[in-house]
């Protein structure tokens, strides 16, 4: 099966997988939920093609154990994440920029957990970027251990074994295969939908913010009125 690189050539999920196999699966899965390197990897598109490649034969595992190894893999990598936040605790959001590490998506997981509480760990693992630093700010927030795990499991699950058995039950269809491009493309485009929606959300606000305090005098509205008056 070929399919279209979403990116660099070595970030193809064909590509990872023909060349990496089940272990290289589990070892991305796991470090893109927990470690900060982590967050640049196609989860959610490699997922989708592993379970299509199962159900295809092309890979030979049985789809149930990928599945099991999958969800263990993520729910250990969370784990290994929030242990790294309580370690490191505020200091990671003092730690300065780099090729792998940007302080922006450190704060975007921060803004998420603090919408959402505990279930960001759940919502979060459908997320790039704020799926992988998600868990890391759980352990800086000291978030309750048993709800930590709780909602670790079953986002683990949801995740790992929700999207591998989507590209395993869509692989049986023709037109997935005829089209596997595109649906690839169009899995990491509702992937990162909800980053383009905060995004937008946040710039609506601040301009609305912006336009009511008028920052070109740096004068509330208000207070220019009281002027006027005078």
């Amino acid at each position: 099966m070929n399919t279209l690189a979403l990116g660099p050539s070595w970030l193809d999920p064909d590509y990872l997988l023909e060349q990496f196999g089940l272990i290289g699966l589990l070892v991305i899965v796991f470090a893109e939920s927990g470690l900060l390197i982590g967050f640049f990897l196609p989860g959610d598109s490699l997922l989708f093609t592993t379970g299509l490649l199962v159900t295809t034969g092309v890979l030979d595992t049985p789809l149930w154990l990928v599945c099991t190894l999958v969800c263990l893999a993520a729910i250990i990598g969370d784990q290994v994440g929030y242990l790294f936040g309580r370690k490191v605790g505020p200091a990671l959001f003092k730690r300065p920029d780099s090729r792998l590490f940007k302080q922006e998506n450190v704060e975007k997981a921060h803004d998420f957990f603090e919408k959402y509480g505990p279930k960001s760990l759940v919502l979060a693992r459908f997320v790039p970027i704020v799926r992988t630093f998600t868990p890391i700010i759980a352990g800086v927030s000291r978030m309750n251990y048993r709800s930590f795990i709780t909602f670790n499991i079953i986002g683990g699950v949801l995740w790992g074994a929700g999207v591998t058995l989507l590209g395993a039950s869509l692989g049986k269809v023709e037109f997935v295969h005829k089209n596997i491009e595109a649906i690839l493309i169009l899995i990491v485009l509702i992937s990162v939908l909800p980053i383009v929606v905060e995004y937008l959300r946040a710039r609506s606000k601040n301009k609305k913010a912006a336009a009511a305090g008028d920052p070109s005098d740096g004068t509330p509205p208000s207070s220019r009125g009281r002027h006027a008056k005078r």
